[in-house]
């Protein structure tokens, strides 16, 4: 199969999957969904056609080995590149996001057409990273990392669901989460996504290496007054925690506007009781931080927490704050990347040394192992929408690329590198 074949496969795929949704007429994919079960079962397929040995882990990680070749010497194991994304997506989402990685790395599995390689890839569908149903993000790769503990077990969802029962419900044992840790011959780490941003349009290229991926915080803040008749409280003695976390939004706004590099966000607001008719009793908003220095991200946080404190005693509201995650700004690994640049450089593309503002399943993954990213141009920067595509000259340089990345995996050393234990 030509490249342009295998790009324009590579396309269909990503699109085929988007049938699988929870909501008919939009991309909405959330974790162990139906939805989910069946996206998974397609690509369970794809891989075993390829002759992939596949298992669903205890987090719901759809993962298939392609065995290396036999090695000459027993006493030398083979070691093993990983190689994914995710499966989840946002609601009303694209057709590209976190998916394109995992049909990718595919590709380069099929394109081996059955000859082995001197080590293994295990190529990983993760279950979930977008943190959409259980305000959660990166459930896949944390259990894979080893961070899926009781108390993240315990989270639940808008319905009182914890993972742990949802993981139940799938089918799965979360009493055997551990064992969902990958093993000590992963050797390195790589993914493949579509970039999410402008930069990459903007300079005119297909592909960009990351070195590293900004920190986040996220958290909740709730805002409680008091619920009333919107018609008989007068203005003055209303107690609305809508107007308070209203004012605290534009506060948030204004302090990422004057710092450099940062971007905030609040994008989701539930009140309750929720009636039109009705003052809120109370507010929870989400927040969401970003820089690629985590001394600035920390201090931007704490002055907007405080800054809902002030709010909140000056309009009689309380305000509690709840952190859900404080994920530290992550580089990726030199030598990956300089492998990534020199196999985007031998296919006659130029590469752009990119920092990631998105979070990506490696950032996780890079805890354990040496990892990097290859983001594909994200044609007017879209992404999270429906309207999300990717060019098919971009897909075939990342196939061209991956390819000969899979090459310098061997010659450059770097699988022999990795000899001991992950810590």
């Amino acid at each position: 199969m030509t490249q342009n074949n295998q790009a324009d496969k590579v396309i269909a795929r990503c699109r085929y999957l988007a049938q699988f949704t929870e909501e008919p007429g939009q991309i909405k994919r959330t974790f162990l969904s139906p939805a989910m079960r069946d996206c998974m079962h397609a690509v369970q397929g794809w891989m075993e056609a390829a002759g992939m040995q596949v298992v669903t882990d205890a987090a719901g990680n759809l993962r298939g080995r392609y065995a290396a070749a036999q090695s000459s010497s027993p006493c030398l194991p083979s070691l093993c590149l990983m190689i994914g994304s995710h499966l989840d997506s946002v609601p009303n989402s694209g057709a590209f996001d976190g998916i394109l990685g995992v049909v990718l790395g595919l590709a380069l599995v099929e394109a081996q057409d059955g000859q082995r390689l001197p080590f293994a890839i295990e190529l990983v569908g993760f279950s979930e990273e977008e943190g959409v149903r259980f305000g959660l993000p990166f459930i896949g790769s944390r259990a894979v990392v080893g961070r899926m503990d009781a108390t993240a077990l315990s989270t639940e969802d808008r319905d009182g669901i914890s993972i742990a029962r949802a993981l139940l419900s799938f089918g799965l044992d979360p009493s055997r989460i551990r064992d969902a840790v990958l093993g000590d011959d992963v050797a390195a780490f790589l993914e493949f996504h579509i970039e999410q941003g402008v930069l990459l349009e903007s300079e005119d290229r297909s592909l960009g290496v990351v070195h590293a991926i900004a920190g986040q915080s996220r958290a909740e803040i709730t805002f409680t007054g008091r619920a009333r008749h919107a018609g008989t409280t007068p203005m003055r003695l209303r107690n609305d925690a809508v107007a308070g976390a209203a004012e605290w939004v534009g506060e948030v706004e204004r302090l990422a506007l004057r710092t450099p590099g940062m971007v905030a966000t609040v994008g989701d607001l539930r009140t309750h009781p929720g009636a039109g008719n009705v003052v809120a009793g109370q507010l929870r908003a989400s927040l969401d931080v970003r820089h690629g220095e985590d001394a600035v991200r920390h201090r931007a946080v704490d002055e907007l927490q405080a800054l809902a404190t002030s709010i909140a005693q000056r309009r009689g509201l309380t305000v509690a704050s709840r952190m859900l995650m404080d994920q530290p700004a992550v580089t990726m690994d030199t030598r990956l990347c300089a492998a990534a640049a020199e196999a985007i450089e031998s296919i006659g593309v130029s590469p752009l040394a990119m920092v990631s503002g998105a979070g990506h399943d490696a950032m996780i993954l890079a805890e354990r192992v040496p990892s990097t990213m290859i983001f594909l141009r994200s044609p007017g920067g879209i992404s999270h929408h429906p309207d999300e595509t990717v060019r098919l000259q971009d897909v075939e340089h990342a196939l061209a690329a991956g390819l000969k990345f899979l090459r310098l995996f061997v010659t450059h050393d770097i699988a022999k590198e990795q000899s001991t234990p992950h810590a």
